[in-house]
């Protein structure tokens, strides 16, 4: 085993891990909403009216960049592993990783673009998702089969480690709270102008520059599994590809695998993606306060699917996979069935923190239980795939987690719109938390490489 060129890949989730952190879940999806409300109420909406249209458009934002993703990630898969080339498309897709975190500056609270920064976002959301199908295909070359979970899960929980350094610093030294001070009372670093907001606004191209800084050695250390490299065939790329899909009613373990994910992981983006908007609407937090709920959040995540790598070597990815899905539908429970006001039909007094403690500890569970989620389910799709086959699978488990990447956040929009309540929004990702469960049945523990 080539410990360099592991630690060289593990710097890519340290690198790329700040757009999840940041942007899709911290810092600038709170922001936006905060925008996004104050903008249709501006519009005549009243405030809660004008929350849930907020929500909805993020969603639908999300959900279109996730149909983009689903219909490209089998096909640019089985192009790469036809040609024996994932480093290029890696190098292409940074690309977009960035300019779609530095295109986040752009929206100003006054006379907001809000389409322009949902567009923008999602180019970054591909950028971000692309580099990761074709790191992931990496994994199978790194290590002895047996090492594939530990590696894969320290790696995760380095990523989450780079992204709590990186909220940490956004924090005390950027991100604007009450009276315009960052959380220890400082004006925002290089002169940026808090009342225009400009130091949550610079959690966009602090992203960028982080990823371009701290993937320099990834490109050092990382290079192509070894194997004969090939030369590039579309036609011959889409006759593996179809051969594949064809394939799979062949591969029972596989499939339900595939569909297990798809469920699974379009549900917990769902939570991503929706966390900071409830803290921020729901709660009534400030960016501040949200941003260590993010802290403590990312500290649980880095220590528990640190922990869920050495279980995924012990006992495997599947009853490690199952253990964490039932901690999200729990999560998910308590969500929806709070507010300031009560916990299960409970009445809270004026002013109780529960509800702040209970989603502070939501936090905690939904980042670790997601990172233990992600890791052990890169294992269990190395177990059904080759290294020469792996971007391709990869691919299929990239559009597993897209086909239906609309369905979380349209779902949580549709329902969120109908009831006029964003708790019950979020309603949707129980089930399909609970069908992923049903499917793992039918997943071999030691999967299937099939031919």
């Amino acid at each position: 085993m080539d410990r360099k060129r592991v630690l060289g890949w593990w710097w890519f989730d340290w690198a790329s891990q700040p757009y999840a952190t940041l942007l899709l879940t911290f810092i600038f999806a709170p922001y936006f909403a905060q925008v996004a409300t104050a903008s249709f109420e501006a519009g005549g909406a009243a405030p809660e009216a004008a929350a849930a249209q907020a929500q909805s458009l993020w969603g639908t934002g999300l959900g279109l960049a996730g149909a983009a993703i689903a219909v490209m990630a089998p096909i640019l898969g089985a192009v790469a592993d036809n040609s024996g080339r994932r480093m290029p498309w890696i190098r292409a897709f940074s690309i977009l990783y960035v300019i779609g975190a530095a295109g986040c500056w752009f929206l100003a609270p006054d006379d907001p673009a809000l389409w322009r920064a949902v567009i923008l976002f999602g180019i970054g959301v591909i950028g971000m998702e692309f580099t990761t199908i074709f790191t992931n295909a990496l994994l199978p070359g790194l290590g002895p089969r047996h090492e594939i979970g530990r590696i894969s899960g320290t790696g995760a929980a380095f990523g989450y480690v780079g992204g709590l350094v990186a909220l940490i610093l956004m924090l005390l030294f950027f991100a604007e709270g009450a009276g315009g001070r960052t959380l220890i009372g400082l004006a925002p670093a290089f002169g940026l102008d808090a009342e225009a907001r400009e130091g949550t606004r610079f959690a966009g191209p602090f992203t960028a520059l982080w990823y371009v800084l701290f993937m320099v050695p990834f490109f050092l250390w990382v290079r192509e599994t070894p194997g004969q490299p090939r030369g590039f065939s579309a036609a011959a790329a889409w006759a593996d590809l179809r051969r594949l899909i064809g394939g799979l009613p062949k591969r029972p373990s596989l499939l339900a695998w595939l569909g297990s994910s798809m469920l699974s992981r379009d549900a917990l983006n769902g939570l991503y993606s929706f966390g900071g908007i409830y803290a921020a609407t729901v709660l009534g937090w400030p960016i501040t306060w949200i941003g260590v709920f993010g802290i403590v959040s990312a500290i649980a995540a880095a220590a528990i699917t640190w922990a869920g790598g050495h279980a995924d070597r012990r006992f495997g990815p599947k009853p490690v996979t199952v253990a964490a899905t039932l901690i999200l539908i729990a999560v998910c429970s308590i969500v929806i069935g709070m507010n300031r006001e009560q916990v299960f039909g409970i009445p809270l007094s004026p002013g109780s923190m529960v509800p702040d403690a209970l989603f502070f500890a939501c936090g905690a569970l939904i980042g670790g239980a997601g990172g233990v989620v992600q890791s052990a389910g890169r294992t269990l799709t190395v177990r059904h795939t080759t290294p020469e086959r792996a971007t391709e699978v990869f691919g299929l488990y990239a559009l597993s987690g897209k086909a239906t990447a609309f369905l979380a956040p349209l779902s949580i929009a549709a329902v969120t719109a109908a009831t006029g309540s964003q708790r019950m929004g979020i309603s949707p990702l129980i089930v399909m938390f609970l069908a992923s469960l049903l499917l793992l049945a039918w997943v071999q523990a030691e999967g299937e490489t099939g031919t």
